[in-house]
């Protein structure tokens, strides 16, 4: 294994946890070292990477406050999103997970390939936000 994608992997943990890394900052890191995608497991606190040939990366993340909320609140997931896109004043990464732990995401998959990011809840309630400008209903 190439110890440089796993430094690269820890290097995107490490500036969400610490907000030095935007969302885009990161997922342009991984997408130019070809990584497939990451995965990200709140109950666990886990993120997971993966590269196209099978090798992955388990990181342990800061322990985000509070229990994964029963009944998943995909609107209030989308409202996370929001402030994160405009970086409202206040905002920091364990902010966001709190809030979307908050709304019942369990984890969320980052798919690089497919440009976008599914986010599930505990009894499987899901909702997939598409990279900006990579929806396919806006397609031609």
């Amino acid at each position: 294994m190439n110890a440089n994608w796993k430094d690269l992997a820890r290097a995107t943990l490490e500036g969400a946890e610490s907000n030095r890394m935007t969302f885009p900052e990161s997922v342009k890191m991984l997408m130019d070292a070809g990584f497939d995608g990451y995965a990200v497991d709140f109950r666990r606190s886990t993120r997971s990477y993966y590269m196209p040939n099978g090798e992955t990366i388990e990181l342990k993340m800061e322990q985000t406050p509070g229990q994964v909320a029963e009944r998943f609140d995909a609107e209030t997931v989308k409202e996370a999103l929001r402030e994160a896109r405009a970086l409202v004043p206040g905002y920091t990464y364990q902010g966001f997970c709190a809030k979307v732990v908050g709304a019942g995401a369990a984890g969320y998959i980052v798919s690089l390939l497919g440009k976008r990011v599914l986010y599930y809840g505990r009894t499987g309630e899901t909702h997939t936000e598409y990279f900006p400008g990579t929806h396919p209903a806006a397609k031609p």
